[in-house]
């Protein structure tokens, strides 16, 4: 009995422990109630409350307000988007009220750079940051045209909206070369050539490296700027789930108004009779045009109206990312699907991409990018000259609108080209199949505390597949086009990359901090292109190109390869934040260039002085956050500036013929001349700069920079005798200054918030060598020294005659007889005066002036971002100015009959009753000395100056307290337009960013799209 006694004690005591020690454990964990605010004591929505270290964590609601139950001594980590994070200790507090105080300059903003990272504020060369708030819920096509007006000195001209092929022109601080002046795009460190297929939902940032001593760590490849694209990487916590996606619909930006068939039909009579020549069209012509009774015989066409509809967009992302301490992740998977607002043109993506890292241990981490894109789109093309939309563009501008479409008997009506609608009705198309595959594999190893080594290695892989089935077509019993065609290409490149690199970071004294970096790169690409084509198939359905008639087979191909080997390095000094320096060192060696000419060595040096952290300013601290001085010089390289793989390299060319002995023989021959010689451009770089913070709300950047270009590879004029065409040689030279501002406000006050950050930038182009030559004229543009790349070079306008008196003295003081060979046509009143303007008694080549460049001096943009409550507002602004374009009679219309179709300005034609027009008289044909045909001129030379609302955007972010319930932490709803309305002073209804002179592109879209964000 004792003995089970004593179990039964110790029975009961045991349970009594383990009660008491439960008792204990549930005390160390405490249900924390809080709330979270800003400086300003306004709630922060949506903010987020992790227990540092682990994956348990919350959001706050619309009054920020917060519960989470954690152990005792805890830390929480609580941040937002905008706000420096803040670290709160537990303790055995229950009640917690925490303020985050809005990091309004960024001054701890990390900006990627070369092979890195730094801290804004430790900036010492132009680098420019755009975020992923800047590009997030925009209908965007591209990414290239998302970037206009986000940064200063960066040009960027949208030119058309054809799907799969809308990207913009990029120019960093002007053009820089006579030849490829695009900047070098590394997404994640590597070339992979998808900036413009890139999901905008997996970019994290953009930072645009301006100068040398920013981009001079890319050395021979940098010469006209660089940009870094860096994709989202997983973080520790909780695993988050969001979507992302929108509809949209699309039309034309601008569609030309021309005249209806009533109005043509007399003015055309006019020109006749205005030329001697008897009208077309009889009074009863007219009527029926006007009354439309007699559509089939007396038609007006609306050919815009038939080609052209909305267009539609949809996009969407699904992203899964989290982790922990030792590995994260992020996911997404893509879709773009786009309609164009031409018939049959339309673009298809898929994108898939996962981003990894994983800590081995202490010592070794890894990541791993993978990405795969698939990029189909087409375009509608025409049966005339086959190659796409533009001619079907093109007939579309051009086609009377008496030309009926189609008769009664479903036949076309036609021009001596054919029938645009036709071809569109033919659903035949050039059809782009695209794949791209980007795997990227690093690793870093920590040597000790302050050294790192990094492997990387890249592998990128890009296949298209391009097809043209031109089918042929009996338009009507008179009119066939034919035979049917196929052009079928395979187009494939690869580029592999390994990088090694040496980090070493250390704080001497807590005010010396070294940075050293040291790497090595090996590159090599290869290139691959066949084409095949084949006529006369049985049928329009038949389209293998087995079916095509074996006799008319053609087929080439050819390949190419590249590889580059780097060595480079780079050290910062920074003392006590203070007095910042950096030094910059690439040798490149490119297989572009003969044995003795291959290697290319680029430095650079920066420096900056950082005045506000100096004792003197201490009572200025709270009013002036940041004052810096910087100043910069580097010499980089352009081994890209030909197509030329092998510029160096006298080359032969086969399928030549020669007759020997009584017949004719095949053999090969040398058609250009090369010189070993030649080798990379080159550009000096130096620059100024000053970054001013204020008031914790205002912010200001001035940049000055001077960029020569040396070296530039051209073409040498050679005598006749030589034979052989002209040889490249490195002999051009040209300089771009400029000046770039940019400013900033940022506040909130209770409800509402306000960002405003606007720029602007000028920059003079000035070509100074050309090789031995004064001027390159090439039709109605010229490079002369001492004048901007791509002038216009055209006769001086000055009005209109007003009497045919005032035209005949003309005609008689610039007679043939004086040397005037330029105007063969008589003058008549109303035609475009020119002036003589060396005044040497005649008016020839000699009289052209050079007028702007289609390069914008001037270019701007303003970014505006207001919030109320839920409630949020931005609009993007950018513009040009100091620009010009030529647009010529097909764009204007002019008086041709069947194969033109004038604008409506015609209706303002000059006529002794309308001596105040704003054009000249109408003239058939090109039968007039004012024709842009028979002389270009400054009348002709149209202002593209333009300010565009670029995107304006409202959303509503739901309540967290509405949605928690089931289990979504944040969503919002928006609405979203792209390229609402431009201002500019063309004097015809024409986009001002359109890249044709006769306005055949394919017109810019503006985008209106409904969307939605959800996280999970």
């Amino acid at each position: 009995m004792k003995t089970k006694s004593y179990f039964t004690k110790w029975r009961y005591l045991s349970l009594l422990c383990t009660w008491i020690f439960s008792i204990g454990i549930i005390a160390q964990n405490v249900t924390i109630t809080g709330n979270v605010i800003d400086q300003n004591q306004i709630p922060i929505i949506g903010g987020n409350i992790i227990e540092k270290g682990t994956n348990n964590g919350t959001v706050t609601d619309i009054d920020g307000n917060f519960t989470l139950t954690v152990p005792q001594g805890a830390t929480l980590q609580v941040s937002y988007i905008g706000y420096i994070t803040n670290e709160v200790q537990v303790g055995n507090q229950t009640t917690l009220q925490i303020v985050l105080r809005e990091d309004m300059q960024a001054l701890d903003e990390v900006v990627v750079v070369g092979y890195g990272t730094q801290q804004k504020v430790n900036l010492t060369g132009a680098v420019a940051r755009i975020g992923e708030k800047e590009l997030e819920s925009r209908p965007i096509q591209n990414v290239s045209s998302a970037l206009q007006g986000l940064v200063s000195g960066l040009t960027v001209m949208s030119g058309q909206g054809r799907p799969g092929q809308d990207g913009a022109t990029l120019r960093i601080r002007g053009t820089g070369t006579l030849n490829t002046a695009s900047p070098y795009i590394l997404i994640d460190g590597v070339e992979s050539g998808t900036m413009n297929s890139l999901d905008p939902n997996d970019i994290e940032s953009i930072s645009v490296l301006k100068d040398a001593s920013s981009a001079a760590i890319y050395g021979s490849k940098a010469s006209n700027g660089v940009i870094l694209i860096t994709t989202k990487r997983g973080k520790a916590g909780t695993p988050r789930v969001s979507y992302n996606g929108f509809y949209g619909i699309q039309r034309a930006t601008e569609l030309t108004e021309r005249l209806s068939s009533y109005d043509y039909a007399r003015l055309y009579n006019q020109a006749l009779i205005n030329d001697g020549n008897n009208p077309r069209f009889s009074d009863e012509d007219l009527r029926k045009f006007q009354d439309g009774s007699s559509p089939y015989t007396h038609s007006n066409t609306d050919w815009y109206d038939l080609a052209f509809k909305n267009g539609m967009q949809q996009q969407h992302n699904v992203t899964a990312s989290g982790g922990t301490d030792n590995t994260k992740y992020h996911a997404s998977v893509g879709y773009l699907g786009q309609e164009g607002i031409l018939s049959n043109s339309n673009r298809k993506q898929f994108n898939g991409r996962i981003n990894l890292d994983v800590a081995i241990n202490d010592r070794l981490d890894m990541k791993m990018n993978l990405a795969y894109i698939k990029n189909d789109y087409s375009d509608p093309t025409n049966s005339y000259v086959r190659g796409g939309s533009d001619q079907i563009i093109r007939q579309l501008n051009i086609i009377a609108p008496w030309i009926v479409n189609k008769y009664e008997d479903g036949t076309y009506g036609t021009v001596s080209d054919g029938n645009p609608i036709a071809w569109l009705d033919l659903d035949q198309t050039i059809d782009r199949k695209n794949q791209n595959f980007t795997g990227i594999l690093a690793a870093d190893y920590k040597f000790s505390k302050n050294l790192t080594g990094t492997l990387q290695g890249s592998y990128i892989n890009n296949m298209q597949h391009y097809r043209e089935f031109m089918k042929d077509i009996q338009y009507n019993p008179n009119k066939y086009h034919g035979p049917n065609q196929l052009d079928e290409r395979y187009y494939l490149w690869n580029r592999t990359t390994f990088d090694a690199l040496l980090n070493y970071d250390k704080l001497f004294n807590d005010v010396h901090t070294f940075k050293v970096l040291l790497g090595w790169h090996t590159e090599k690409y290869n290139y691959n292109e066949n084409t095949m084509v084949r006529r006369s198939f049985p049928n329009n359905n038949l389209t293998d190109m087995n079916a095509g008639t074996a006799s008319t087979q053609t087929n080439s191909g050819f390949s190419r390869a590249l590889a580059m080997i780097s060595g480079f390095g780079r050290i910062n000094y920074n003392y006590a934040s203070k007095y910042h320096f950096e030094a910059n060192f690439r040798a490149d060696a490119s297989s572009r260039f003969s044995s003795e000419n291959r290697w290319g060595y680029f430095p650079s040096f920066s420096a900056g002085w950082r005045i506000s952290e100096e004792a003197f300013m201490e009572s200025l601290r709270d009013d002036v956050n940041n004052l810096m001085l910087r100043a910069s010089w580097g010499l980089l390289g352009n081994q890209d500036a030909l197509d030329d793989y092998y510029p160096y390299l006298n080359t032969y060319n086969l399928g030549g013929s020669y007759p020997f002995d009584g017949s004719l023989q095949s053999g090969y021959y040398q058609s250009s001349y090369r010189i070993p010689s030649i080798s990379w451009e080159k550009a000096r770089t130096y620059g100024l700069g000053i970054d001013l913070s204020l008031f914790n709300h205002y912010n200001a950047s001035i940049d000055l920079y001077d960029r020569k270009t040396t070296d530039i590879i051209m073409d040498v004029p050679v005598p006749a005798e030589f034979a052989l065409g002209a040889y490249k040689d490195n002999v051009g030279a040209m300089r771009n200054r400029g000046i770039e501002v940019s400013l900033g406000y940022n506040n909130r006050w209770k409800d509402w918030s306000l960002s405003v950050n606007g720029n602007v930038s000028y920059n003079k182009n000035e070509i100074l060598n050309l090789g031995g030559v004064e001027r390159m004229i090439s039709g109605s543009t010229i490079n002369q020294i001492g004048h901007a790349i791509s002038s216009f070079y055209v006769y001086k306008a000055d009005g209109f005659f007003q009497s045919q008196e005032e035209a005949d003295a003309y005609a008689e003081k610039y007679n043939p007889s004086t040397g005037t060979t330029l105007f063969s046509q008589q003058f008549k009143a109303g035609d475009i005066r020119y002036v003589d303007v060396n005044g040497d008694g005649k008016i020839d080549g000699d009289d052209r002036v050079i007028s702007h460049s289609v390069n914008p001096a001037f270019i701007y943009g303003l970014n505006v971002n207001a919030g109320y409550k839920n409630f949020d507002l931005s609009m993007i602004f950018s513009g040009a100015a100091k620009a010009a374009r030529i647009l010529n009679s097909e764009a204007f219309g002019s008086f041709q009959g069947d194969v033109s179709h004038p604008t409506t300005i015609w209706l303002d034609a000059w006529s002794p009753d309308n001596t105040s027009a704003k054009m000249p008289r109408i003239y058939n044909s090109i039968n007039s000395n004012s024709a842009p045909e028979r002389v270009m001129s400054t009348f002709w030379l149209q202002n593209t100056s333009f300010v565009r609302l670029k995107n304006l955007q409202f959303g509503y972010t739901l309540p967290v307290s509405l949605i928690n319930s089931i289990g979504i932490s944040n969503a919002r709803v928006y609405y979203s337009a792209e390229n609402l309305f431009t201002i500019d002073n063309m004097p015809i209804s024409i986009d001002p960013e359109n890249n044709s002179e006769r306005a055949s592109s394919y017109p810019i879209v503006q985008t209106h799209s409904f969307g939605v964000s959800l996280t999970f």
